[in-house]
């Protein structure tokens, strides 16, 4: 079984949504921090989109605001 862990900032605020059986659902995307540079000498980011559903999209939504620093694991 594989486990990721991505810590990185929100580049957006998180939007709250539900399906259509009514289960609630939060997306947001985040951008990590390469730990390398690239040739050029200058550092990347990598974008992940994230969806959370019932209470931890919920808690996404109320609390996290555009540029908070998160930790992500799935």
């Amino acid at each position: 079984m594989n486990k990721c862990i991505f810590v990185g900032n929100l580049t957006r605020d998180p939007e709250m949504g539900s399906t259509g059986s009514g289960i609630s659902y939060c997306r947001f995307s985040i951008a990590v921090n390469r730990t390398y540079s690239n040739a050029n000498g200058e550092r990347e980011a990598d974008f992940i989109n994230i969806v959370a559903f019932g209470s931890r999209g919920e808690f996404a939504s109320k609390y996290f605001r555009k540029g908070m620093m998160v930790a992500v694991v799935g």
